[in-house]
């Protein structure tokens, strides 16, 4: 069997970033620039003020204090959007506003808290801002230069860096296309929810949740539905993918005596690799291509499921929308309760991690470890990582975690 990093290699080592496509800049949050954004312009066109105030030359308040101050005669008024139209000279001062340019001569402007604010004639009663608070020209950038390279991720901020560079549209490399299919008899969709009361069946929260997972991480999920446990059922499904850029199976990886899926994916011509690692939960996943699309077998246990597909399907598919960051860095934690393991295999165990009063980070288990309790995940938001050379782990000792949820890290209330 594999380890779970080498797996993970195998797994990734042909997958690359998806084509380009052209998204209006609104709807490119999230996304990876495929293309290098060059500035058309230089930012700022000028130097211009950082602050409201009076634009000065230096030399003229040398020595200016609140015992001392100097008197300067005030020429004009610049406010944002406007244009100075008289030089700094000797004794003058121009009255002006945050982002309004700056006036040939002057080398400093003084904060208007530091003066008596006067219209005409200004007392500047502190020298602390000579050659201050003045924004120089091509600050953020100038004209040619590569603002936001290619491969850079799209957040909120790079949204409006882009928009500063006048593109109301921007390549972007394509979001991959995730093909997701259940196998078993037991499942039922939610249309058929009377006979899961009956206990004839149970629903297939597997494509569900993958689907969800998927949508989450920037792919596309595309629903093939629930091959029954036939070979001919999951050949006929699988032989309707058409388009998908990744195929994620569940179930059926196992050697169940009906679990078809490696029979049924060789005899379509598939390519295996690997059909099991070296983990619990999860331990039988498999690897593979179909007609040279990906294809990833995860277990069909709910809990298997989204542990496997965080360390395994997530990766690729963040790799193929172009981030180059596509794993969860692992966080030391620290363990509030004992933890025993049995087989020796790494083992990933659902765990809440708080925040303790120093800052530091704790984390306790969700309960019962079982991979059938899918609500275990829900309560969880950090998987802990016990490797396989560790067969009991003591209250106080330190193990990684895998933050898989953002309140990992948040709190309640604010307070700095």
């Amino acid at each position: 069997m594999l380890t779970v990093t080498e797996a993970s290699a195998r797994i990734l080592e042909g997958i690359r970033p998806l084509g380009v496509e052209r998204v209006a800049l609104l709807d490119a949050a999230g996304r990876v620039l495929a293309r290098d954004a060059a500035a058309p312009y230089t930012l700022p066109h000028w130097d211009n003020s950082a602050m409201d105030g009076y634009a000065v030359r230096a030399a003229d308040i040398a020595g200016a204090a609140a015992a001392t101050p100097v008197r300067l005669t005030v020429q004009e008024t610049v406010a944002a959007g406007e244009f100075p139209t008289r030089p700094v000279r000797e004794g003058i001062a121009t009255r002006i506003m945050t982002g309004a340019p700056l006036p040939d001569g002057a080398d400093t402007v003084v904060r208007v808290e530091d003066t008596d604010g006067g219209a005409e004639v200004v007392e500047v009663r502190d020298a602390r801002d000579s050659r201050k608070n003045i924004r120089p020209r091509g600050e953020d950038f100038v004209a040619g230069d590569t603002v936001i390279p290619a491969g850079a991720a799209i957040a909120p901020a790079q949204v409006g860096v882009l928009a500063s560079l006048g593109l109301p549209a921007v390549e972007v490399h394509r979001r991959p296309v995730v093909a997701i299919l259940g196998s078993g008899d037991e499942l039922v969709d939610l249309d058929r929810f009377h006979e899961v009361l009956a206990g004839r069946k149970i629903v297939t929260s597997n494509s569900y949740t993958l689907s969800a997972l998927v949508r989450a991480n920037g792919g596309v999920p595309l629903l093939l539905g629930n091959a029954a446990d036939s070979p001919e059922s999951l050949r006929a499904l699988l032989g309707q993918v058409t388009g998908a850029d990744l195929i994620v199976t569940s179930a059926g990886a196992s050697v169940g005596a009906f679990d078809y899926t490696r029979d049924v994916l060789a005899s379509l011509g598939a390519r295996l690799d690997f059909w099991k690692v070296r983990m619990r939960p999860g331990a039988p996943i498999g690897f593979g291509a179909l007609h040279g699309t990906p294809w990833i077998g995860l277990p069909g246990n709910p809990v298997s499921v989204m542990v496997t597909f965080e360390l395994f399907v997530r990766p690729v598919i963040r790799r193929m929308q172009g981030f180059t960051r596509i794993f969860r860095r692992p966080t030391p934690v620290v363990l509030e309760e004992p933890v025993a393991i049995g087989a020796r295999l790494t083992h990933f165990l659902r765990g809440i991690v708080s925040v303790r009063p120093d800052g530091s980070l704790s984390a306790r288990l969700t309960g019962p470890q079982g991979s059938g309790i899918l609500t275990s995940m829900a309560r969880a938001n950090a998987l802990l990582v016990v490797p396989e050379e560790r067969q009991r782990c003591e209250a106080g000792e330190v193990v990684n975690a895998l933050l898989v949820a953002d309140d990992a890290q948040l709190a309640e209330s604010f307070a700095l």
